[in-house]
Protein backbone atom coordinates (compact mmCIF):
# COMPACT_ATOMS: atom_id res chain seq x y z
CA UNK A 1 0.00 0.00 0.00
CA UNK A 2 1.46 3.23 -0.80
CA UNK A 3 2.04 6.30 1.63
CA UNK A 4 -1.09 8.39 2.00
CA UNK A 5 -1.40 12.06 0.46
CA UNK A 6 -1.80 14.93 2.71
CA UNK A 7 -5.16 15.29 4.17
CA UNK A 8 -8.03 16.64 1.71
CA UNK A 9 -11.20 17.21 1.23
CA UNK A 10 -14.05 14.51 0.73
CA UNK A 11 -12.94 12.42 -2.50
CA UNK A 12 -15.79 13.56 -5.04
CA UNK A 13 -14.37 11.45 -7.79
CA UNK A 14 -12.07 7.75 -7.62
CA UNK A 15 -10.86 6.47 -10.61
CA UNK A 16 -9.36 3.15 -11.59
CA UNK A 17 -7.03 1.41 -13.76
CA UNK A 18 -3.72 1.70 -15.22
CA UNK A 19 -0.80 4.37 -15.45
CA UNK A 20 2.20 3.43 -17.34
CA UNK A 21 5.74 5.14 -17.30
CA UNK A 22 5.49 7.09 -20.82
CA UNK A 23 8.75 7.68 -22.44
CA UNK A 24 8.91 10.35 -25.78
CA UNK A 25 11.59 11.49 -27.87
CA UNK A 26 12.36 15.06 -27.15
CA UNK A 27 11.72 15.78 -31.25
CA UNK A 28 9.42 14.60 -33.35
CA UNK A 29 11.20 11.34 -35.57
CA UNK A 30 11.38 7.65 -35.07
CA UNK A 31 12.34 6.49 -31.63
CA UNK A 32 15.40 4.34 -33.04
CA UNK A 33 17.39 7.99 -34.19
CA UNK A 34 16.11 9.89 -30.51
CA UNK A 35 19.38 11.70 -28.92
CA UNK A 36 17.23 12.26 -26.17
CA UNK A 37 13.80 11.25 -24.59
CA UNK A 38 11.94 12.19 -22.00
CA UNK A 39 10.17 10.11 -18.87
CA UNK A 40 6.55 11.03 -18.04
CA UNK A 41 3.40 9.27 -17.06
CA UNK A 42 0.55 8.09 -19.19
CA UNK A 43 -2.80 6.55 -18.32
CA UNK A 44 -6.33 7.57 -19.05
CA UNK A 45 -7.66 7.53 -15.54
CA UNK A 46 -5.19 8.79 -13.74
CA UNK A 47 -5.19 11.62 -16.29
CA UNK A 48 -8.79 12.20 -15.71
CA UNK A 49 -7.92 12.18 -11.61
CA UNK A 50 -5.24 14.76 -12.48
CA UNK A 51 -7.75 17.04 -14.27
CA UNK A 52 -9.80 17.01 -11.72
CA UNK A 53 -7.46 17.90 -9.05
CA UNK A 54 -6.19 20.84 -10.97
CA UNK A 55 -10.06 21.96 -11.24
CA UNK A 56 -10.16 22.18 -7.46
CA UNK A 57 -12.89 18.27 -7.83
CA UNK A 58 -10.87 16.19 -4.94
CA UNK A 59 -9.79 12.49 -6.65
CA UNK A 60 -8.60 9.65 -5.65
CA UNK A 61 -6.68 6.95 -8.33
CA UNK A 62 -6.96 3.05 -8.25
CA UNK A 63 -4.62 0.80 -9.41
CA UNK A 64 -1.38 -1.76 -8.86
CA UNK A 65 1.97 -1.00 -9.81
CA UNK A 66 5.46 -2.68 -9.53
CA UNK A 67 7.39 -2.13 -6.26
CA UNK A 68 10.26 -1.04 -8.77
CA UNK A 69 11.90 2.22 -9.96
CA UNK A 70 9.07 3.18 -12.61
CA UNK A 71 6.07 2.06 -9.97
CA UNK A 72 7.83 5.26 -7.56
CA UNK A 73 7.94 7.31 -10.65
CA UNK A 74 4.24 6.92 -11.12
CA UNK A 75 3.16 7.39 -7.81
CA UNK A 76 5.41 10.24 -7.60
CA UNK A 77 4.15 12.39 -10.29
CA UNK A 78 0.09 11.77 -9.08
CA UNK A 79 0.97 12.45 -5.56
CA UNK A 80 2.32 15.69 -6.66
CA UNK A 81 -0.77 16.30 -8.17
CA UNK A 82 -2.73 16.43 -5.19
CA UNK A 83 -4.79 13.53 -5.98
CA UNK A 84 -5.36 9.92 -3.39
CA UNK A 85 -3.10 6.78 -4.17
CA UNK A 86 -3.54 5.43 -0.59
CA UNK A 87 -5.66 2.14 -2.53
CA UNK A 88 -2.61 2.04 -4.97
CA UNK A 89 -1.28 -1.77 -4.43
CA UNK A 90 2.56 -2.47 -4.93
CA UNK A 91 2.91 -5.77 -6.55
CA UNK A 92 6.46 -7.25 -5.98
CA UNK A 93 6.52 -9.76 -9.11
CA UNK A 94 5.39 -7.72 -11.62
CA UNK A 95 6.50 -5.22 -13.61
CA UNK A 96 5.02 -1.01 -13.99
CA UNK A 97 3.76 -0.81 -17.41
CA UNK A 98 5.86 0.93 -20.29
CA UNK A 99 4.79 3.08 -22.85
CA UNK A 100 6.79 4.69 -25.80
CA UNK A 101 5.52 6.88 -28.43
CA UNK A 102 6.50 8.55 -31.42
CA UNK A 103 6.00 11.30 -33.68
CA UNK A 104 6.83 10.53 -37.64
CA UNK A 105 5.22 12.62 -40.88
CA UNK A 106 2.59 14.11 -38.08
CA UNK A 107 1.47 11.04 -36.89
CA UNK A 108 1.65 9.26 -33.31
CA UNK A 109 2.60 5.92 -32.84
CA UNK A 110 2.31 4.17 -29.75
CA UNK A 111 4.22 0.94 -28.65
CA UNK A 112 2.57 -0.97 -25.15
CA UNK A 113 4.51 -2.87 -22.85
CA UNK A 114 2.08 -3.86 -20.65
CA UNK A 115 1.54 -7.45 -20.97
CA UNK A 116 1.91 -9.36 -17.03
CA UNK A 117 2.18 -5.83 -15.94
CA UNK A 118 1.58 -5.21 -12.44
CA UNK A 119 -1.97 -3.48 -13.43
CA UNK A 120 -3.30 -6.61 -15.05
CA UNK A 121 -3.94 -8.29 -11.85
CA UNK A 122 -6.35 -5.88 -11.24
CA UNK A 123 -9.96 -8.47 -10.44
CA UNK A 124 -12.56 -8.40 -8.55
CA UNK A 125 -12.11 -7.26 -4.97
CA UNK A 126 -9.13 -5.63 -6.01
CA UNK A 127 -10.23 -2.82 -3.74
CA UNK A 128 -12.10 -2.17 -0.43
CA UNK A 129 -15.39 -0.60 -1.48
CA UNK A 130 -14.47 1.65 1.72
CA UNK A 131 -12.61 3.40 -0.84
CA UNK A 132 -15.76 4.98 -2.66
CA UNK A 133 -17.38 6.17 0.35
CA UNK A 134 -18.84 9.84 -0.17
CA UNK A 135 -17.52 9.20 -3.37
CA UNK A 136 -20.29 10.58 -6.14
CA UNK A 137 -18.60 8.88 -9.09
CA UNK A 138 -16.64 5.90 -10.21
CA UNK A 139 -14.81 6.85 -13.41
CA UNK A 140 -13.85 3.77 -15.51
CA UNK A 141 -12.04 3.19 -19.09
CA UNK A 142 -12.42 0.57 -21.41
CA UNK A 143 -8.80 0.09 -21.73
CA UNK A 144 -8.61 -1.68 -18.14
CA UNK A 145 -10.78 -4.45 -19.98
CA UNK A 146 -7.90 -5.39 -22.12
CA UNK A 147 -5.14 -5.82 -20.06
CA UNK A 148 -6.13 -9.59 -18.91
CA UNK A 149 -9.33 -11.36 -18.18
CA UNK A 150 -9.09 -10.96 -14.51
CA UNK A 151 -8.90 -7.06 -15.27
CA UNK A 152 -12.02 -7.56 -17.97
CA UNK A 153 -13.98 -9.05 -14.58
CA UNK A 154 -12.94 -5.77 -12.77
CA UNK A 155 -14.90 -3.16 -14.70
CA UNK A 156 -18.47 -4.62 -14.24
CA UNK A 157 -17.10 -5.84 -10.64
CA UNK A 158 -16.14 -2.29 -9.82
CA UNK A 159 -19.34 -1.08 -11.77
CA UNK A 160 -21.80 -2.87 -9.80
CA UNK A 161 -19.59 -2.57 -6.46
CA UNK A 162 -20.20 1.34 -6.73
CA UNK A 163 -23.46 1.01 -7.89
CA UNK A 164 -24.04 -0.66 -4.12
CA UNK A 165 -22.52 2.20 -2.24
CA UNK A 166 -24.65 4.35 -4.19
CA UNK A 167 -21.91 6.07 -6.02
CA UNK A 168 -22.64 6.62 -9.73
CA UNK A 169 -20.57 5.18 -12.30
CA UNK A 170 -18.94 7.19 -15.43
CA UNK A 171 -17.51 4.97 -18.70
CA UNK A 172 -15.36 5.87 -21.38
CA UNK A 173 -15.26 3.38 -24.14
CA UNK A 174 -11.84 4.54 -25.09
CA UNK A 175 -11.42 1.63 -27.47
CA UNK A 176 -7.15 0.57 -28.36
CA UNK A 177 -7.28 -1.44 -31.40
CA UNK A 178 -3.44 -2.29 -30.02
CA UNK A 179 -4.60 -3.85 -27.13
CA UNK A 180 -7.27 -6.34 -28.15
CA UNK A 181 -9.74 -7.02 -31.64
CA UNK A 182 -13.51 -4.88 -32.04
CA UNK A 183 -15.34 -7.68 -30.85
CA UNK A 184 -13.86 -8.12 -27.55
CA UNK A 185 -14.24 -4.21 -26.93
CA UNK A 186 -17.44 -4.33 -28.36
CA UNK A 187 -19.00 -6.89 -26.10
CA UNK A 188 -17.06 -5.67 -23.02
CA UNK A 189 -18.26 -2.17 -23.68
CA UNK A 190 -22.16 -3.98 -24.30
CA UNK A 191 -21.57 -5.55 -20.72
CA UNK A 192 -21.17 -2.66 -18.75
CA UNK A 193 -23.91 -0.83 -20.38
CA UNK A 194 -26.53 -1.80 -17.52
CA UNK A 195 -24.14 -0.30 -14.16
CA UNK A 196 -23.37 3.56 -16.52
CA UNK A 197 -24.56 6.42 -15.54
CA UNK A 198 -22.45 8.51 -17.71
CA UNK A 199 -21.26 6.98 -21.10
CA UNK A 200 -18.64 8.69 -23.16
CA UNK A 201 -17.65 7.76 -26.68
CA UNK A 202 -15.90 8.97 -29.62
CA UNK A 203 -17.01 8.86 -32.52
CA UNK A 204 -14.56 7.23 -34.63
CA UNK A 205 -15.13 4.33 -31.59
CA UNK A 206 -18.59 4.03 -32.43
CA UNK A 207 -17.90 3.36 -36.31
CA UNK A 208 -15.05 1.00 -35.33
CA UNK A 209 -17.07 -1.13 -32.88
CA UNK A 210 -20.60 -0.65 -33.66
CA UNK A 211 -20.01 0.89 -37.26
CA UNK A 212 -23.02 3.52 -36.34
CA UNK A 213 -23.10 6.99 -37.21
CA UNK A 214 -23.66 9.67 -35.27
CA UNK A 215 -27.62 9.91 -34.65
CA UNK A 216 -27.99 5.62 -34.33
CA UNK A 217 -24.89 5.51 -31.89
CA UNK A 218 -26.82 8.15 -29.42
CA UNK A 219 -30.03 6.52 -29.95
CA UNK A 220 -28.98 3.00 -29.63
CA UNK A 221 -26.59 3.68 -26.62
CA UNK A 222 -29.32 5.98 -24.66
CA UNK A 223 -31.70 2.71 -24.90
CA UNK A 224 -29.52 0.18 -23.19
CA UNK A 225 -29.30 1.97 -19.74
CA UNK A 226 -26.73 4.81 -19.42
CA UNK A 227 -28.45 7.84 -18.57
CA UNK A 228 -26.42 10.14 -20.38
CA UNK A 229 -24.43 9.62 -23.52
CA UNK A 230 -21.92 11.97 -24.69
CA UNK A 231 -20.54 11.40 -27.87
CA UNK A 232 -17.08 13.14 -28.41
CA UNK A 233 -16.22 14.71 -31.83
CA UNK A 234 -12.77 15.66 -31.68
CA UNK A 235 -12.51 19.83 -32.99
CA UNK A 236 -16.53 19.53 -34.15
CA UNK A 237 -17.42 19.61 -30.16
CA UNK A 238 -19.99 16.75 -29.07
CA UNK A 239 -23.19 15.48 -29.01
CA UNK A 240 -25.36 13.96 -25.88
CA UNK A 241 -28.35 12.32 -24.92
CA UNK A 242 -29.10 12.87 -21.44
CA UNK A 243 -32.29 12.13 -20.01
CA UNK A 244 -33.71 11.67 -23.15
CA UNK A 245 -33.13 15.20 -24.48
CA UNK A 246 -30.70 15.40 -27.39
CA UNK A 247 -28.30 18.38 -27.11
CA UNK A 248 -24.82 19.43 -29.00
CA UNK A 249 -22.22 21.71 -28.48
CA UNK A 250 -19.65 23.57 -30.64
CA UNK A 251 -15.76 23.18 -29.99
CA UNK A 252 -13.42 25.74 -29.79
CA UNK A 253 -10.98 26.37 -32.00
CA UNK A 254 -7.46 25.60 -30.87
CA UNK A 255 -4.11 25.24 -32.30
CA UNK A 256 -3.41 21.42 -32.32
CA UNK A 257 0.41 20.78 -30.46
CA UNK A 258 -0.55 17.62 -28.96
CA UNK A 259 -3.89 15.25 -28.84
CA UNK A 260 -2.94 12.45 -26.55
CA UNK A 261 -5.30 13.63 -23.27
CA UNK A 262 -7.76 15.01 -25.13
CA UNK A 263 -10.40 12.57 -24.43
CA UNK A 264 -9.40 12.42 -20.95
CA UNK A 265 -9.48 15.84 -19.71
CA UNK A 266 -12.94 16.13 -21.79
CA UNK A 267 -14.48 13.69 -19.11
CA UNK A 268 -12.52 15.65 -16.28
CA UNK A 269 -14.48 18.58 -17.65
CA UNK A 270 -17.99 16.44 -17.66
CA UNK A 271 -17.74 15.28 -14.45
CA UNK A 272 -16.38 18.46 -12.74
CA UNK A 273 -19.21 20.43 -14.35
CA UNK A 274 -21.51 17.87 -13.13
CA UNK A 275 -20.48 18.03 -9.64
CA UNK A 276 -20.84 22.12 -9.64
CA UNK A 277 -24.22 21.16 -10.60
CA UNK A 278 -24.16 22.87 -14.15
CA UNK A 279 -27.21 22.07 -16.64
CA UNK A 280 -26.35 19.86 -19.46
CA UNK A 281 -25.30 22.04 -22.02
CA UNK A 282 -22.76 23.73 -19.97
CA UNK A 283 -21.62 20.32 -18.87
CA UNK A 284 -20.82 19.84 -22.69
CA UNK A 285 -19.52 22.99 -23.00
CA UNK A 286 -17.07 23.02 -20.28
CA UNK A 287 -16.07 19.71 -21.62
CA UNK A 288 -15.19 20.71 -24.75
CA UNK A 289 -12.74 23.62 -23.43
CA UNK A 290 -11.13 21.42 -21.45
CA UNK A 291 -10.34 19.06 -24.53
CA UNK A 292 -9.24 22.07 -26.20
CA UNK A 293 -7.10 23.32 -23.92
CA UNK A 294 -5.27 20.25 -23.40
CA UNK A 295 -4.51 19.95 -26.99
CA UNK A 296 -2.65 23.07 -26.82
CA UNK A 297 0.02 22.08 -24.88
CA UNK A 298 2.30 18.97 -24.89
CA UNK A 299 2.32 15.73 -23.02
CA UNK A 300 -0.94 13.49 -22.09
CA UNK A 301 -1.85 16.02 -18.51
CA UNK A 302 1.03 18.54 -18.58
CA UNK A 303 -1.00 21.38 -19.82
CA UNK A 304 -4.61 20.87 -18.36
CA UNK A 305 -5.73 24.24 -16.84
CA UNK A 306 -6.75 24.94 -13.09
CA UNK A 307 -10.35 26.75 -12.81
CA UNK A 308 -9.37 29.67 -12.63
CA UNK A 309 -7.53 29.51 -16.49
CA UNK A 310 -10.66 27.16 -17.16
CA UNK A 311 -13.30 29.80 -16.71
CA UNK A 312 -10.67 32.36 -18.25
CA UNK A 313 -10.58 30.23 -21.62
CA UNK A 314 -14.48 29.38 -21.64
CA UNK A 315 -15.16 33.19 -20.70
CA UNK A 316 -12.65 34.08 -23.88
CA UNK A 317 -10.46 36.86 -21.50
CA UNK A 318 -7.02 36.82 -21.11
CA UNK A 319 -5.53 35.55 -17.91
CA UNK A 320 -2.58 37.11 -17.18
CA UNK A 321 -1.13 35.05 -14.56
CA UNK A 322 -1.52 37.46 -11.75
Amino acid sequence: MSEPTADAAQVRVVTAGETMVLVVPTAPGRLRHAGAVTLSIGGAESNVAIGLSRLGVPAAWVSAVGEDEPGELVLHRIRAEGVDTRAVRRVPDRPTGLYLREEVAGAHRVYYYRRGSAASTLAPGAFDPAVLGGADFLHLTGITGALSPEAAEFLPWAARTARAAGVRVSYDVNYRSRLWDAAAARAASEAMLPHVDVLLVGDEEARALWGWDEDTCLDHLADRGPGEVVLKLGARGCAAVVDGERLSSPGFPARQVDPIGAGDAFAAGYLAARLWDMDPAERLRTANAMGAYCVQSLGDYEGLPSRRELTSFLDRTVDLGR
